[in-house]
């Protein structure tokens, strides 16, 4: 099976595309141009864009474009015509988005729609009807004061960035109707954990900054209230699995959306778990409370029952012993090992 995985330079991205290699998939990765790195069996960047792949597994083809311009998409040969796209690019945080909400529509569903017409110009000459696996978030349901929140419930994001992947979502959705694309949402919330090779970076996300402060390289954690927001977590390859498992489902004309769940814990549970698995303390700094959803946590069943998916990594321990034995790992090979 062809398939294309955007954002393959993300933590999710990355551990995806190694995982759709491994089981035979003939993977393009999209990466966006300013990324890429040194791999053995990739050349340095050529004067096409075409960079070398970090942390890639060999045998995926690498192409460098940027979904907010077409013309650099047509230079990657995106209409070229793929049997699955899993459509993972986007910008992702809660925060950053409320202060830059032009650059989320921009990025989320812009990029999206571009992504879509050049599929869909390889559907008009005669190429396959791709299934697009679409990475949402599950911050498109708000505040359900409550949980586990079902597929059924109606979304109704308060921030940006929600209601950024709600409309592309909603893109998708009308493509999927004219039979030119098949598609499946699936919707997360915490992606962390680790794989080989791979770790997640952004120390703006909890288990990250929690570790960093286990390592020494942080002097403290920040909790914002009591710590007692709830939480859910899923390991990485759990996800990973589940965009795999979503490829091989979609058929032209469908349209399904699947929550993609894992454990649901506390800020504090993080933080002890962290304690509990590095054996080293994380040092907390106490300050006043956000305005923010008191418990979000997902119900999965949907895509245990119709897909057989199983989460089978994604206990709050195994998720954060494997971040920080892959985070030793990049300490022990180098910066550029885990980039």
């Amino acid at each position: 099976m062809r398939v294309l995985v955007t954002g393959a330079g993300g933590f999710i991205g990355a551990v995806l595309t190694d995982l759709l290699a491994a089981r035979g998939d003939q993977v393009t990765a999209l990466v966006h141009g300013r990324e890429g790195g040194t791999h053995p069996d990739h050349p340095p960047a050529t004067a096409a864009g075409r960079p070398p792949a970090r942390r890639l597994a060999p045998g995926v083809e690498v192409v460098a474009a940027d979904l907010l311009d077409p013309r650099s998409l047509l230079a990657a040969r995106l209409d070229r015509g793929f049997d699955a796209v899993c459509h993972l690019a986007a910008l992702t945080r809660v925060r950053q988005s409320g202060a830059e909400p032009l650059r989320y529509f921009e990025t989320n569903v812009t990029g999206t729609v571009n992504l879509l017409a050049a599929l869909d110009r390889a559907v008009a000459a005669g190429g396959p009807a791709p299934a697009v696996v679409f990475g949402s978030t599950g911050t498109v349901y708000g505040d359900p004061g409550g949980g586990p929140i079902p597929e059924s419930r109606r979304p109704e994001p308060s921030h940006p960035y929600g209601a950024s992947k709600l409309a592309a979502e909603l893109a998708i959705t009308h493509q999927a109707a004219t039979g030119r694309i098949g598609a499946i949402v699936l919707r997360s919330f915490n992606v962390a954990g680790g794989a080989a090779g791979h770790i997640d970076r952004d120390v703006s996300r909890i288990i990250p900054a929690a570790l960093r402060v286990a390592a020494g390289e942080a002097e403290s954690f920040r909790i914002n209230g009591d710590g007692e927001a709830l939480r859910e977590y899923v390991h990485v390859a759990d996800v990973a699995a589940a965009y795999a498992l979503a490829v091989d489902a979609a058929r032209p004309g469908d349209f399904r959306v699947y929550n993609v769940g894992g454990a649901g814990v506390t800020v504090n549970e993080v933080l002890a778990a962290v304690e509990r698995v590095t054996r080293r303390p994380v040092r907390r700094v106490t300050g006043p409370p956000v305005i923010e959803p008191r418990t979000l946590v997902v119900d999965s069943s949907k895509l245990r029952k119709e897909l057989g998916w199983e989460p089978h990594r994604s206990t709050i321990d195994q998720i954060i012993a494997d971040a920080w034995a892959w985070s030793h790992a990049a300490v022990a090979e180098g910066p550029a090992a885990l980039m």
